[in-house]
Formats: structure tokens, sequence, C-alpha cells
């Protein structure tokens, strides 16, 4: 049995090792295994058939969809969204009959990050806050907090709100998202923070 308390649910079907952490509300359905050693945060959700290695470690309120493989290296902070049948690696040069369980590179997803769909992420790469990347794209290098990528290798082709908007700026490098209200600023090619309230004109 895991190693927390019996305040989450797990379908009848999923597999969990001993020794593996399982935060409270914390839902795990059909299929799934989740490795000893492994940490899942309060309020999760696992879709039908994820695997959670040994290692992995999951905050509040990550959500997990169906067919997802999250293997040793894989850190997700709070409020982290996986799309369905997203694939993470840990060897960047594997090779069936050479053992590289000591080259396992972590890969790290910081709060508020959404991954479509059908990605691939090539281990050792950060992905910043909030942070969206499109469905089916390939990651290959580090993704910029708030930064929206997308295709083969995934290149920076905008940025996106708090809450998942893209933004528009304006002649002053300012945006504001549709939704909240928050007002972002454009600081250079490659940095992006949030500024609410609006500064003066």
């Amino acid at each position: 049995m895991p190693d927390s308390a019996a305040d989450f649910y797990a379908h009848p079907t999923a597999i969990l090792d001993e020794g593996c952490r399982i935060g409270a509300g914390t839902r795990i359905w059909h299929f799934c295994h989740v490795s000893a050693g492994a940490e899942l945060g309060e309020g999760c959700s696992l879709g039908q058939n994820v695997f959670v290695a040994d290692g992995v470690r999951l905050g509040h309120n990550v959500k997990v969809q169906n067919n997802v493989s999250l293997y040793t290296g894989v850190e997700c902070a709070d409020d982290v969204f996986l799309g369905p049948s997203v694939v993470f690696t840990n060897v960047r040069n594997p090779r069936a009959a050479v053992p590289r369980r000591h080259e396992y590179q972590a890969t790290k997803l910081a709060r508020g990050v959404t991954v479509g769909a059908n990605t691939t992420i090539v281990c050792g790469v950060k992905l910043g806050e909030y942070a969206f990347v499109g469905a089916g794209s390939v990651v290959t290098k580090d993704v910029p907090a708030y930064a929206l990528v997308y295709g083969n290798p995934a290149k920076r082709r905008g940025w996106m709100s708090r809450l998942g908007h893209r933004l528009q700026f304006d002649a002053k490098g300012y945006a504001a998202c549709p939704e909240s209200s928050e007002v972002y600023c454009l600081t250079s090619q490659s940095q992006l923070i949030c500024i609410t309230p609006a500064p003066n004109a």
C-alpha cells in the first residue's frame, strides 16, 4: 500500500507500489501504475493507463491525461496539465545493450505549464512558469516562462497569459489578458513578466 493517507481515490485496476506517496483528493483511474518512490501532491488526477516511475515528483493539482508515462527524472510543479499521450524521455542516447541508468537527466515543468496532446519532451529541459506547448510538438530545449511554443522542433511563436490566452502587445510592449485583465510586459525577446496593475501610460 502507498505511504500516505487513504483520502484519495484509486480505481481497483490501478497498481500502487508500496512506498509511493499520494496526496489527499488525488484521483487515479483505470490501469495506472504508480511506482515506489513516486510522490503525487494533493488534488492530482491520473487518467487511464498512466505510468509514474520511481522518483517522479508531482506538485498539487497536476492533471495527467490518458496514456502518459512519467519516467524517472520528471518533476512537475503545481497546476501542470499534461495532455493525452504526452511522451517523456530520460536518456539522450539510449542503446538497448548499454546500461545508462546513471545518466538519467531531469526534466522540470514549472507551475502552470500546459503540454498539448502527443507532444514529446526530450529529457534535460526546463519549461518555465505557465509555458504553453502546442499539440504534437517536439521540445528539445528550455522554454521560457509564458512562452507559446509548437512545432518540430518546438519554437517560440508567441506568449500566453497565466489563464491560457494568447497575448497581443501594443507598441510599448504591454499586453492584457482578456479574462483576468492582468498586464504583461515584454522585456526582451526571451522574457515576459506580469506587472498587474497596469503601469501609468
